[in-house]
């Protein structure tokens, strides 16, 4: 069957060859972290999130972190019923959540694998953000949080940095469409997160202006956003981009979140750009 989950569009048949995210039909996962703490508190809490980290990527981003499983195809393969199974071998109640990690490009069949199936903690929909509206909708019966990336507004910027001048019109599209089908943000008693949407928003080197553009949007067309202000971009492989953030480029882009009243959410601490907030893969 031709792939066209994403909005590469790329209409390759995955059971053959691979697509433009570098993989075959099969789920790959990478690697599995237990207890995984390295998330805002309201998606970790004090358990920690059974961590499950997907092999390749359907953008490019020449400064990705997790570079070695996003642009090389390492991990093991999972069938759609083997990778319910991988799921349920756990104690998940030993969890806050289950949260898959850039998993968009396995899109159809994660929604095979979980379709119909009921979890003890909450699925969280950890991506770039860089989807279809219309898979999104059929994402929102299996996953309880959206927690998109919202990484872009200039195109040339996308273009630049990951290979997507259409990331705008389809992340935007798609966090509306992520809040059209969990307006609400509900929390149990413990602060973690059931239900609902939190974006992310790394504030790149010498890109204030666009990470103000992304905020402007946010304000207009999500009510009551969850917001994750990052600072921790840390220059890796062969980036463009060869220094960390300035404090003042992050205290301004924090600033005008703050005037635009968006401070329903978290704001990272400044000396997070360190490359030992890598996970090992």
């Amino acid at each position: 069957m031709k792939c066209f989950d994403c909005p590469r569009n790329c209409g390759v048949d995955r059971s053959l060859q691979v697509g433009f995210c570098g993989e075959k039909e099969n789920i790959k996962i990478a690697k599995i972290i237990e207890n995984f703490r390295w998330e805002e508190p309201c998606i970790s809490g004090d358990k920690g999130a059974l961590a499950i980290f997907f092999s390749g990527c359907s953008l490019r981003c020449e400064f990705c972190q997790n570079y070695e499983i996003s642009h090389k195809s390492v991990g093991k393969e999972y069938t759609s019923g083997e990778f319910y199974k991988l799921l349920t071998s756990y104690d998940l109640n030993r969890f806050s959540c289950i949260d898959l990690i850039t998993p968009s490009h396995f899109s159809s069949q994660i929604l095979n694998a979980l379709q119909g199936k009921k979890f003890p903690i909450p699925i969280v929909w950890n991506s770039s953000g860089y989807e279809k509206p219309e898979m999104i909708e059929k994402l929102a019966e299996v996953v309880d949080v959206f927690m998109p990336d919202f990484k872009y507004f200039s195109k040339e910027l996308a273009k630049k940095y990951s290979r997507a001048e259409d990331y705008f019109f389809w992340a935007s599209k798609s966090i509306v469409k992520m809040k059209e089908e969990k307006p609400f943000n509900i929390f149990n008693k413990d602060g973690i997160l059931q239900s609902g949407l939190l974006i992310r928003h790394l504030v790149l080197p010498g890109s204030v202006l666009d990470s103000i553009k992304i905020l402007d949007f946010i304000k207009q067309n999500i009510q009551e956003p969850i917001i994750s202000l990052m600072s921790q971009f840390t220059p890796y492989n062969n980036s463009s981009i060869k220094r960390k953030l300035y404090p003042l480029e992050y205290k301004t882009v924090v600033a005008h979140a703050e005037k635009l009243g968006l401070n329903n959410g978290y704001v990272q601490d400044f000396d997070s750009a360190d490359e030992n907030f890598i996970p090992d893969f």
